[in-house]
Order: C-alpha cells, then sequence, then structure tokens
C-alpha cells in the first residue's frame, strides 16, 4: 500500500540507448534529459501500480525536472520518488537523482489514476475518429 511519504528508489546503469548522441536529444555521449524523464516517471510508477486495484493502472501528467549534472555511460543513475500529495485520484511526487557521484538532478511529477478498459476505450475512439477522416 502507499501513503503520503511512501518511498519508492530505482536504479539503472546508463547504457548507449540511454545517451544523448542515441537518443537524438543532443550529441553527447552522457544521459539524456528525456531518459531521465522516463526513469522518474517508472520510479513513481512501480510505487503505486502494484498496489492498485485490479483494472486501475497509473498515467503521468506533468513533470518538472532540472537536469543538473551530466551521468557518463556505464555510471549508475538512482532515482527516488517520494510520495507527497494525494488528492482524490491525482498523486503529487518530488524526485531526487543522483549518480554514483553528485546529485544529478530533482523536481516534482504528477500522476493519475485512471481506469484502464475506460482508457483504452477512449483511445480506441479517438484513433477510429482518426481514420474516419
Amino acid at each position: 500500500m502507499y501513503e503520503v511519504g511512501t518511498v519508492s528508489e530505482l536504479t539503472w546503469i546508463v547504457s548507449k540507448e540511454h545517451l544523448a548522441s542515441a537518443f537524438g536529444s543532443g550529441l553527447v555521449d552522457v544521459l539524456a534529459t528525456p531518459v531521465l524523464v522516463g526513469f522518474c516517471e517508472e520510479a513513481a510508477r512501480t510505487m503505486i501500480d502494484p498496489s492498485l486495484p485490479a483494472g486501475q493502472k497509473t498515467v503521468g501528467t506533468a513533470i518538472s525536472l532540472t537536469h543538473t549534472a551530466a551521468t557518463p555511460l556505464g555510471m549508475k543513475v538512482t532515482i527516488r520518488a517520494t510520495l507527497t500529495a494525494i488528492e482524490g485520484r491525482k498523486l503529487g511526487f518530488d524526485i531526487e537523482c543522483a549518480d554514483e557521484i553528485e546529485s544529478v538532478g530533482h523536481g516534482e511529477h504528477t500522476r493519475f489514476i485512471i481506469d484502464a478498459a475506460r482508457f483504452d476505450a477512449g483511445i480506441a475512439d479517438k484513433a477510429a475518429k482518426r481514420t474516419s477522416r
């Protein structure tokens, strides 16, 4: 179960596909900011989703992240997500990012609890509208 103050921490080793040069977000061989954003979302999601009733999931709706230092290929990066707010279906997280040497980022993230079947139906309806044009 989760409650305000719950913490999730995940670690990745920066590999070639995580680099800005490979991802297309820059020409340097360091952890790409968009990849770091994905890591942050995953740390928050994996805290909540296993505790939800069948048929519910979370989706990210906002993230504000400051990426403050570069992390090279092969180094570990750890993301620490702390649940700071529960407002109905809306969940707020504080995010801290660090590699083996220093802090590399911090921010805030918002997720919403959704009914997966209803969400999937809405996406299917939207896709059908696109193809009928």
